[in-house]
């Protein structure tokens, strides 16, 4: 999680995206991973068909644009929310039905504790609303769920985000008025 001076915090971010459905899913998926990892997000766990171009697509995101952003497959994910709550973490859950997010963001930007974003890509069970320390609108009309992830991460992080860089990339662009500028890191090599 990024600190509002744009430093890494103590607080860590992860999303879990559940019901992941290959044939229907692969480019949402994919998508609510790439936002998570720009936004300040360290991993992402998904729940639902185990899917390895998900895999490869970010494996390739980080090996050029940099990060250490990891996914991993789980099969239990209302365990791995319990676990998440037993280790002292809180539940955040995207739904349309949930309190309006201009309303209950100050609660979460003041609660420290480590923190699961769940983000659905099915019907969401009513476990999950149970479960979750906080159910948040981001809006109540439908709409993506990777804009209400790309929404709460720029709140929860005030738009730090936008200052995110990763040491280790490969690319990086420049901002430009007009055109595209991409700097490029080329590895030193080293004879022994």
């Amino acid at each position: 999680m990024l600190s509002s001076k744009g430093g890494k915090s103590t607080r860590r971010t992860v999303v879990l995206r559940i019901g992941h459905r290959p044939e229907r899913d692969k480019r949402i998926t994919s998508h609510v991973c790439l936002v998570a990892r720009a936004f300040g997000a360290e991993g992402i766990y998904i729940s639902g068909a185990k899917d390895q171009k998900i895999c490869s697509t970010v494996k390739k995101v980080c090996e050029i644009w940099g990060g250490s952003f990891w996914v991993e497959f789980v099969s239990n994910p209302l365990k791995l929310i319990k676990n998440w709550k037993n280790n002292g973490g809180v539940v955040v859950h995207l739904t349309m039905y949930g309190l309006p997010l201009r309303e209950i963001i100050k609660n979460i930007c003041q609660d420290g504790r480590d923190l699961l974003i769940i983000v659905g890509g099915e019907k969401v069970p009513k476990e999950y609303y149970l479960e979750a320390d906080y159910n948040v609108a981001v809006g109540n009309q439908p709409h993506s769920e990777v804009s209400a992830l790309a929404i709460f991460l720029d709140r929860i992080n005030n738009g730090e985000w936008e200052h995110l860089t990763f040491s280790d990339a490969k690319l990086i662009i420049i901002p430009s008025e007009r055109g595209k500028i991409v700097k490029e890191f080329k590895e030193e090599k080293k004879d022994f």
